[in-house]
């Protein structure tokens, strides 16, 4: 027996229905229906619910879940993921400070060893040059955000490590070596966070991840810092500004 009923709008347009769902969801997050923290509705319930397959609901859940939106955990189920950390380009204390949340690092090593050839090449120095390193893990509000793996130059901050290398490490070289850290430059790319990574930051294996290669600049034109910093993109936005008409 035929109908006249008008098929839905993504029936129309051929819009997958994990992705109409999805757009449904965001739009009750963004409403405020499911508030952050929250859990969402159990799987089966929510099938029931929009009229779809559980393959259907989880396919458009991943969508949530790559967007940041939502996290799940394999034993509790769903939950509504707090928005994104906004950062700029700069000191992660005081980014995360400006945004109203508390920093935080977790030392794992820290040692003087003769730069590679990779490192060399990104503080300007030749190979075997002393240099510190050092590995972090970053904090907002007691969440991991961050794994941070960086090089000093020893001759520019000698005995850097023997300092706190708990907080803010450019507060720490302005403090005690009274330099003025002029500039900074970056390369951003798109990750897959490997197992280690994925296990500091509380993210499932192969999740994606925001890597950002940096290198710091005192007044002298000498680079101090070369860093490579890997974030949970699913919980933190990076800004970038710059200025235009007065280039």
């Amino acid at each position: 027996m035929s109908t006249d009923a008008d098929p839905s709008p993504s029936a129309r347009t051929g819009e997958p229905a994990y992705l109409r769902i999805a757009t449904a969801l965001r739009s009750r997050i963004e409403s405020g229906e499911f508030a952050p923290g929250a859990p969402l509705p159990p799987e089966r319930d929510l099938c029931v619910e929009l009229g779809v397959s559980r393959m259907t609901l989880r396919r458009a859940l991943g969508v949530l879940e790559q967007d940041g939106r939502v996290h799940r955990d394999a034993t509790r189920g769903t939950f509504v993921s707090a928005p994104r950390v906004q950062l700029r380009l700069g000191s992660f204390s005081q980014e995360v400070a400006r945004a109203g949340r508390n920093p935080g690092a977790e030392l794992f090593w820290a040692e003087e060893r003769p730069a590679d050839a990779e490192v060399a090449a990104g503080l300007g120095v030749s190979p075997g040059h002393p240099v510190y390193a050092l590995q972090r893990l970053r904090r907002s509000d007691d969440e991991p955000l961050a794994v941070e793996t960086t090089y000093y130059r020893a001759d520019l901050v000698p005995g850097l490590l023997d300092g706190d290398l708990t907080g803010s490490l450019w507060e720490e070289i302005r403090r005690r070596f009274a330099l003025r850290l002029a500039r900074t430059s970056a390369e951003l790319e798109v990750v897959v966070l490997d197992g280690e990574k994925s296990a500091h930051l509380g993210a499932r294996q192969a999740a994606g991840g925001l890597q950002l290669t940096r290198r710091t600049f005192v007044d002298s034109g000498e680079c101090v810092e070369y860093a490579v910093d890997v974030y949970r993109s699913d919980r933190v936005s990076l800004l970038i500004e710059r200025s235009v008409d007065d280039e």
